[in-house]
């Protein structure tokens, strides 16, 4: 595909292999994450690959550090402006599904929140005046978001607020936004026991380019609906 594309949270995890997927289709990536190393890791590896690839150290707690990115991302591409942005940047303080959330600590709570739902309203906030005719931004998500599971305390609380997020965005912008629900996929947050972070990646690219409108924006995509459609 054409255009750019910025993912936060790009050098791990999902965030990682969707920067990949969107590379090898041919877009611009634009990658964000707070570790600066392993950004400039993750730009090597993509680049190797023929991609075109820049990457910017980048909390998203921080919503200067995020608005850098995506001014940073609108100037790489042909065009001015950001197609696509992956808010993929996300924290799990403690192993998964063994943080229940009589036990947490207040400090846990709080990066979750600023990190995995105050992240996301200032990634999509900051990309707005950047973001092209058409843009699209996509959300990771997962059911602890809408079930209550045990276990998962604040984390499932802010995933929660990030879905929320991605409706008032999705009510109050003309842009479409959404978010995705790839299921279990093994990651240094989620633990060993899931999918493959690349057997997913593609995901993103389908609800970037071919997923209907009404169909993402303000809700949740999963793993049946592009299976439907890309069968």
């Amino acid at each position: 595909m054409d255009g750019t594309v910025v993912v936060t949270g790009g050098t791990r995890g999902i965030g990682r292999a969707v920067a990949g997927a969107f590379a090898t289709n041919g877009a611009t990536v634009v990658v964000g994450a707070r570790d600066g190393d392993e950004v400039d890791e993750a730009v090597e590896a993509l680049e190797s690959d023929d991609a075109t690839v820049t990457g910017l150290r980048t909390d998203v707690r921080d919503e200067f550090d995020v608005e850098r990115l995506v001014e940073t991302a609108s100037r790489i591409g042909d065009s001015s402006g950001i197609d696509v942005v992956v808010a993929a940047a996300g924290v799990y303080h403690g192993e998964s599904g063994e943080t229940p959330t009589d036990e947490e600590s207040y400090t846990a709570f709080d990066d979750h929140w600023r990190t995995n739902g105050r992240g996301v309203f200032a990634t999509i906030r900051e990309a707005l005046p950047h973001l092209e005719e058409g843009a699209r931004v996509l959300v990771p998500t997962g059911a602890v978001a809408r079930d209550a599971q045990p276990g998962y305390g604040s984390y499932a609380v802010s995933k929660a607020t990030a879905e929320a997020v991605v409706r008032g965005f999705a009510a109050d912008t003309e842009y479409v936004v959404g978010c995705l629900d790839p299921g279990r996929v093994e990651t240094e947050l989620s633990g060993a026991g899931g999918r493959k972070p690349e057997h997913v990646a593609e995901m993103f690219v389908w609800a970037a380019t071919d997923a209907g409108t009404d169909e993402l924006d303000g809700n949740v995509l999963g793993l049946k609906e592009w299976k439907q459609a890309t069968r």
